[in-house]
């Protein structure tokens, strides 16, 4: 290859013939680099071919360089020369290219060339080279800040971002003083209405850009807030959903200390996020529906009249129908109430068990929260029970548990629903857990409950879940000071093997009652049975909300999709 390099370089004015095969042994030779041959002995012949004018080998060539010097700097300094003439060539598409590749050898030793090559970027006549130059600023930053400091070429990319005329130029100069100066800086007046004005001349990804620059600038008054949003209003009606996203933003941030404008806003975006998300790709179209999501669980009332648009579609994946009967449950009220639990219960029938699950949980979320006569809601939760499906019943008496201790007037109706289950028969862990609350808690008004109780008991070393292990204690000392006689025997069992057991919890528990049991009963029944206080709100909601006003200020970011804030899930967390 050396020998064939070195005969290539040799001839003054190659013909087509000898540029085809001279660009078929680059071809090899980055073939090898790709699978890690190293190949860097031929870095000078390489070299010696940097005067061919052929765009395809030239490409390669900076390729190769690019690679080899990064991790062998002594070779780095034997592309200067090549890459500074290339630099003034007078084809723009090469300078370009030069000036890319000189930001890519990432070699400090070498920023000072750098710099003069984007110095000369910058003021090129051509839009490539100045589009090449103005982001590789970022990389001379990174490379050396004070540096580049000390020249003025910062202000050049200021100055462009003001005034150049190209839209690449712009979006790059936009970046790379995003990254330098900080989005406040940036976002001034002059520059936020200068690109606004100028937003229609730009591709996709640079209006994305722009937007988001726009969303960090706040308005002096109510005038500039509207004139803000009349300027990007046909932005909503564009057709790439970023673009949508992030003027939904925009609009959101600037009228967060209008409460009035802001709901108004709400009532505004609802057409078009609603219109995206039905004609958008399965990917897209989750994006839109998980900002939807969080939009509907801030301002459910505004969604109320929508309700109909969150149903589930067949052709809806499994990730945006649970999204969907999420925001089913968070725009549901009086008026709207049946028709969304109607809709919810066709679903508890549907061959994904995860998506049956959820359409479980929000029937029994919808009665857990409902201000209204919920009467029919339960009935149609407790009709879960009998559906068949092992699943289905498990997930209805999780619900039920969590009814009754939020509502226990609705106890008669659970309660002789839940009697009708075979405990023995249901498997997981959480209703079975469930299920053995409701023992302890309503045994008196189940004949049963204590012969129920006992088969369970007698599993209790068999018993994998703590969390049964733990309710099948409370239940058997609960029920114990209701019906003693019946009791005694199991109780004692439980406290027995609770004494015993490896888990720690557990073991502590079993230790009280007993210590309890054999200071005082009485005093243990007032201890052990005492009236509990309702439940208002449940834990897993409070967790939910934690973070909702973070994320509602990182839309149009993972956050939404994470559901989650970013330092919970970026490299500083």
């Amino acid at each position: 290859m050396a020998a064939s390099l070195r005969a290539f370089a040799s001839k003054g004015n190659p013909t087509k013939e000898a540029n085809a095969q001279r660009r078929h042994l680059f071809q090899r030779i980055i073939q090898y680099v790709t699978i890690g041959i190293d190949m860097s002995p031929l870095f000078s012949d390489v070299i010696m071919n940097a005067h061919t004018t052929d765009m395809a080998t030239k490409k390669m060539l900076y390729h190769y360089i690019t690679h080899y010097a990064r991790v062998k700097a002594d070779l780095a300094l034997l592309t200067v020369n090549t890459l500074q003439k290339d630099a003034r060539d007078d084809d723009p598409v090469v300078r370009g290219l030069a000036i890319r590749s000189m930001a890519s050898l990432r070699v400090p030793d070498l920023v000072e060339y750098l710099i003069e090559a984007i110095r000369l970027g910058l003021k090129d006549a051509h839009p490539y080279p100045r589009k090449t130059a103005s982001i590789s600023v970022l990389k001379a930053y990174d490379l050396d800040e004070d540096a580049l400091r000390e020249t003025e070429i910062l202000d050049e990319v200021r100055r462009m971002l003001a005034t150049d005329r190209d839209p690449g130029v712009v979006t790059n100069c936009l970046i790379t003083l995003r990254e330098i100066d900080g989005e406040a800086a940036v976002a001034t007046k002059q520059n936020v209405y200068g690109l606004i004005n100028r937003i229609k001349d730009f591709g996709e990804f640079s209006q994305v850009t722009i937007l988001e620059t726009v969303a960090t600038y706040v308005p002096k008054d109510k005038s500039e807030t509207f004139d803000v949003m009349n300027a990007l209003e046909d932005r909503l009606q564009h057709s790439n959903s970023a673009v949508v996203l992030a003027t939904v933003k925009v609009f959101l941030g600037v009228t967060l200390q209008m409460p009035d404008v802001h709901q108004q806003v709400f009532e505004r975006l609802k057409a078009p996020l609603l219109t995206l998300a039905a004609v958008g790709a399965s990917e897209t179209s989750y994006v839109v529906w998980a900002h939807l999501h969080l939009l509907v669980t801030r301002a459910p009332p505004l969604f109320v009249t929508d309700f109909k648009s969150f149903f589930c579609r067949a052709s809806d994946s499994p990730a945006v129908k649970k999204l969907k009967i999420e925001m089913l449950t968070a725009a549901c009220d009086a008026s709207n109430a049946y028709d969304i639990v109607t809709e919810l219960s066709e679903y508890v029938g549907d061959v994904d068990a995860a998506i049956a699950r959820e359409s479980v949980k929000a029937v029994g979320r919808i009665a857990l929260d409902g201000d209204q006569d919920v009467s029919g809601i339960v009935d149609r939760l407790l009709q879960f029970l009998d559906h068949g499906t092992d699943y289905v019943t498990a997930e209805t008496l999780v619900m039920i548990k969590d009814l009754l201790r939020r509502h226990p007037k609705w106890a008669d109706e659970c309660v002789l629903a839940v009697s009708a289950v075979d405990a023995e028969s249901v498997t997981e862990p959480s209703a079975r857990a469930a299920i053995v609350w409701v023992m302890g808690e309503y045994g008196h008004v189940m004949p049963e409950a204590p012969y129920a109780l006992e088969p369970l008991v007698d599993e209790f070393e068999t018993e994998e879940s703590e969390e049964v292990r733990l309710e099948l204690l409370s239940a058997a000392a609960k029920l114990f000071f209701k019906r003693p006689p019946e009791m005694k025997r199991t109780l004692g069992k439980a406290l027995h093997l609770g004494c015993q057991d490896a888990n720690q919890d557990v073991h502590d528990r079993a230790m009280m009652y007993a210590r309890l049991l054999r200071h005082d009963p009485a005093a243990a029944g007032r201890v052990i049975g005492c009236e509990k206080a309702t439940i208002n709100r449940f834990t897993d909601i409070d967790s939910a909300d934690k973070h909702s006003e973070t994320i509602f200020s990182e839309f149009n970011t993972l956050s939404v999709l994470y559901r989650k804030p970013a330092f919970l899930f970026t490299e500083d967390a």
